[in-house]
């Protein structure tokens, strides 16, 4: 039976989870987590090119034709799929804060997104999935929830060193937070005023909700220092 397809609604935000099939992970060196970041810029547009096909090698023919196609995208005037808020990626899944602005417009930047595969294989000479066959959203509806799920997107990789963070147990906040601030694969950076995305990330909306980069920092600051001063008591959780 056909899956019904998902349902978005122009203006709202959703965080975006997509995970690797079996929990494998999907970017194994660095240059998987530059390559898909790239596909998150070039995949936001109504552009059909298959990208994916043409970004495979890391030797200095390959990088010169990134370069040029950079150029050459950027150029351009694209038509934008979705408004691109944010993201974290993380061995084995990746988060996206993705506005909807054109219906249809995030299923359509997902389904390209997907081609993140064809990269992937050819690198590792594998055949098959990659992802999971569906990715998790969320529709935010409240001020609240969207100030939740930017800050837990942006900390999401503090379990890369703190792996009970999630459970109220952050040993060393002010080491995960110097450890977020080189943590490059993740918008943070351009958040607090240190750009490493400006053509993948649409600052404007959260530098406003915040009230500015140092807002934006102090919130991802704050919610580690939260996760560190947690103390479990039985099955209550007390400050």
């Amino acid at each position: 039976m056909p899956r019904k397809p998902r349902e978005f609604e122009v203006s709202k935000i959703y965080h975006i989870v997509k995970r690797g099939v079996e929990g494998r992970d999907i970017f194994l060196k660095p240059q998987d987590y530059s390559r898909f970041i790239f596909g998150l810029e070039f995949c936001n547009t109504s552009d059909s090119t298959d990208l994916w096909e043409l970004i495979g090698g890391s030797d200095p023919p390959m990088r010169e034709r990134l370069r040029k196609i950079r150029e050459e995208k950027r150029e351009r005037k694209q038509n934008p799929l979705v408004d691109f808020l944010g993201f974290a990626l993380m061995p084995n899944h990746f988060h996206l804060i993705i506005r909807e602005i054109i219906l249809g417009g995030t299923s359509k930047f997902m389904q390209k997104l997907g081609g993140y595969t064809t990269y992937f294989n050819k690198q590792y000479n594998r055949l098959g999935s990659l992802f999971q066959s569906r990715f998790n959203m969320v529709r935010v509806e409240n001020d609240t929830q969207l100030y939740t799920m930017f800050v837990y997107v942006h900390t999401n990789p503090v379990e890369l060193w703190e792996p009970g963070w999630k459970d109220f147990s952050v040993k060393n906040p002010v080491e995960a937070i110097q450890k977020l601030e080189k943590y490059r694969p993740s918008s943070y950076n351009d958040y607090i005023g240190r750009p490493e995305f400006p053509y993948v990330v649409n600052r404007e909306f959260f530098l406003n909700f915040f009230g500015g980069e140092n807002k934006c920092k102090q919130a991802v600051e704050d919610w580690v220092q939260f996760k560190a001063r947690k103390t479990r008591l039985g099955s209550e959780v007390i400050e």
